[in-house]
């Protein structure tokens, strides 16, 4: 920074900024946490030398929060990937099997919305497009907050549900299942040419969740890149200008994903690696009958209290992906 020709990128300075202040608040939060592991072996020690009923109460809550906020720092190492700080963009489609099948969009949504609320994400609704009966036929959201991408990318693939259905009056066991989709957003930093001549682009009249009315004008943008097939809609804005910048972003993150996909497939191939973790893979399983048991497929983590992950306690199993994705990537 103290070089003179620093300023003459900004765009470039900006960046090396704040790469800067991701790394220190990094080491800050190395030294308080070293800091208060000190303090508490020193209040142990006088616990051992002067017990103390008060001072135990004390000691035992600042080591609850003490090994927090180790959990939340090792957490944040594992984070470390190019674009995990990413916001991230969001879609959900339920498979075949109608009514059912949509019901458990439905579901997922309000699982990944209760998530982001107990994370401090934003979670923005861009394209909604309600069933016809219940639930979502497909939907598309934008996730807004630091590491977004990197806590989320652990639910890229096919979620299964097997459950008494409320919608079969001889209640029935049915299989569902829905597929959920999550890239990074990416900024302008990153180039992506688009040829206008191969967009197509259609406006239409916006209706938002449960199909209540949003826009009595042509205001929600649909887009689509002709030389992949790619669609991206968006009306979530009362805008067609600000609905087609959001459908434009969210093109550029897919065709950018897309390519950053050949490559990974590609160094795959190089390395002889040909187990495929794309995104239509199954990854877990929801189990509400004839026992409760929620199950990644990847990790083997699992757990019977399926009402507090469909609230969206998803914190373990995100922590326990980042882990075997951690032992994937050094399998030594």
């Amino acid at each position: 920074m103290a070089q003179p020709d620093f300023w003459d990128n900004q765009e470039k300075a900006q960046k090396l900024i704040s790469e800067n202040n991701v790394l220190k608040e990094k080491r800050d939060s190395f030294l308080k946490l070293s800091e208060d592991y000190e303090n508490e072996l020193t209040a142990l020690d006088l616990l051992r030398e002067e017990p103390d009923s008060d001072l135990q109460t004390e000691v035992e809550t600042d080591l609850i929060a003490l090994q927090e906020a180790f959990h939340n720092y090792e957490l944040d190492l594992l984070l470390s990937d190019k674009y995990d700080s990413h916001n991230a963009l969001f879609e959900i489609h339920p498979g075949a099997g109608g009514t059912e099948a949509m019901d458990w969009g439905q579901m997922l949504l309000r699982m990944y919305q209760r998530y982001c609320d107990t994370a401090s994400f934003k979670f923005e609704i861009n394209d909604y497009e309600p069933g016809e009966e219940a639930g979502v036929k497909s939907v598309t959201a934008r996730v807004v907050g630091h590491n977004a991408y990197g806590m989320l990318k652990s639910e890229n693939g096919v979620h299964r549900l097997v459950r008494i259905s409320p919608f079969d009056s001889a209640k029935r066991r049915h299989t569902s299942f829905a597929s959920v989709e999550v890239i990074p957003e990416i900024d302008d930093s990153i180039k992506i040419d688009i040829d206008p001549k191969d967009l197509r682009i259609d406006v239409y009249r916006s209706s938002g969740a449960g199909g209540q009315h949003i826009n009595k004008t042509s205001s929600a943008v649909r887009i689509t890149h002709l030389p992949t097939g790619i669609v991206t809609t968006s009306q979530a804005q009362r805008s067609q200008i600000q609905n087609r910048e959001t459908a434009m972003n969210e093109l550029r993150a897919k065709l950018f994903h897309l390519e950053e996909e050949k490559k990974r497939k590609q160094k795959q191939a190089l390395k002889g690696d040909q187990k495929e973790i794309g995104w239509g893979s199954q990854i877990r399983s929801y189990i509400f009958h004839p026992y409760n048991l929620v199950k990644d497929l990847r990790t083997g983590y699992e757990t019977a209290d399926t009402t507090g992950v469909m609230d969206g306690k998803l914190q373990p199993f995100i922590y326990s992906y980042l882990q075997w994705l951690l032992s994937q990537e050094n399998p030594e």
